[in-house]
């Protein structure tokens, strides 16, 4: 298991009501990603250097508990499925104090070239391919290969 992602939350991304806004928990959910691509040894930029995109396909999220400016929140993902084209991701987001689930969601992505005609990972980037499916949770269906 990879270590979480962790930061504190920052002034500028509450409201008015002093919560963490809810688009920030998308942004969170990306930096996740990120975090997870470097812990893994893949380095985003070092698969965008080689030619792939991995476009949003759809996002979703559920808010639970609010976060607030000074909260220190650990963010998890798992991959649900991976066929090699097609990616899916969950996320849980956590306030490193209390514990709390603060919110979940999910994403889905497609890999790509430069001109998004779609990638198949497994034979033309197998180190990019083993990345995610090395770390597929084994507990969810995996999307026919």
């Amino acid at each position: 298991m990879l270590k979480p992602y962790e930061r504190d939350v920052y002034y500028y991304e509450t409201d008015k009501m002093g919560i963490m806004h809810h688009s920030n928990y998308i942004r969170i959910f990306e930096e996740t990603r990120i975090h997870f691509l470097s812990e893994a040894g893949m380095p985003f930029p070092e698969i965008e250097a080689r030619g792939i995109l991995m476009p949003v396909l759809s996002v979703d999220c559920s808010y639970l508990r609010p976060l607030r400016f000074g909260d220190t929140l650990t963010s998890s993902l798992r991959i649900t499925a991976f066929n090699g084209v097609k990616l899916a991701v969950e996320y849980t987001v956590r306030n490193k104090a209390t514990g709390e689930v603060c919110a979940v969601g999910k994403s889905s992505h497609c890999f790509t070239d430069n001109e998004l005609n779609p990638v198949r990972t497994k034979r033309n980037y197998p180190e990019i391919y083993h990345i995610f499916a090395d770390n597929i949770d084994e507990e969810t269906d995996r999307i026919s290969k």
